[in-house]
């Protein structure tokens, strides 16, 4: 790639607090086959040599990580919601020297069990496009919609439906003016960056993930991304 080529970054939100994984500590610091669950993530990134720079966007005054490498930027500008971590984290991003046109990779610090090889063919995918997109896999189960009470209300036709994962993929600049769109709202039902570029008229494009790249989130969740992560390292 040469120095007119657009770069890309990537950018993992790791602010939170990890409170559904019942834990005192924040989820992404847990130790998983080893080390912390986000060093197993940056791991991934940090083998793709497209990947220019990772910036970890953490909740201030966190001096968890230090000494990432070189290629590692953190920045203590996490907000207080996901998608105000990931507006911070792109103004971060600006601030050292990336473009509008450069593209930036999202992904959450807790899907540790992303592979280089997923993250290149979100690149390959992507570079061509006009918008830009993110892993996903269509919906495998049924699907069943929920009453206040806690039983079915309904069947919910699974049909071209998917499972949104991580990374997701897009210009720096567009990601920006999506999600500033609604920062004065707090960024009320953004749940991901894909549904900021929805929402500003734009179709992201969809590129098949893993069933393995799963987001660690409750307590059983860790036995899995410990065997699956020794599976690969034995």
């Amino acid at each position: 790639m040469n120095a007119t080529e657009p770069r890309c970054f990537a950018l993992l939100p790791c602010a939170g607090s990890g409170s559904r994984a019942g834990a005192a500590l924040p989820k992404q610091y847990q130790v998983v086959a080893g080390q912390p669950m986000v060093r197993h993530t940056l791991a991934a990134f940090a083998a793709v040599p497209r990947i220019a720079r990772t910036l970890v966007v953490v909740a201030p005054g966190d001096a968890t990580l230090q000494h990432e490498g070189a290629s590692v930027l953190i920045a203590a500008c996490g907000g207080s919601t996901r998608a105000g971590s990931v507006f911070n984290g792109l103004k971060a991003l600006r601030e050292q020297g990336a473009t509008a046109q450069d593209w930036v990779l999202v992904h959450d610090a807790a899907r540790c069990l992303v592979t280089p090889a997923l993250i290149d063919a979100l690149i390959d995918a992507c570079l061509p496009d006009a918008v830009g997109g993110l892993l996903a896999l269509p919906l495998p189960d049924t699907l069943k919609q929920a009453t206040a009470g806690g039983r079915v209300a309904a069947t919910i036709d699974r049909e071209g439906k998917w499972l949104a994962q991580t990374p997701q993929m897009f210009r720096i600049g567009l990601l920006q003016q999506a999600l500033a769109a609604h920062a004065p709202t707090g960024f009320a039902g953004i749940t991901d960056e894909a549904s900021a570029i929805e929402a500003a008229g734009h179709a992201p494009l969809l590129v098949r993930g893993s069933a393995q790249n799963v987001k660690v989130t409750w307590p059983e969740d860790f036995a899995l991304a410990e065997a699956v992560l020794r599976s690969r390292h034995p």
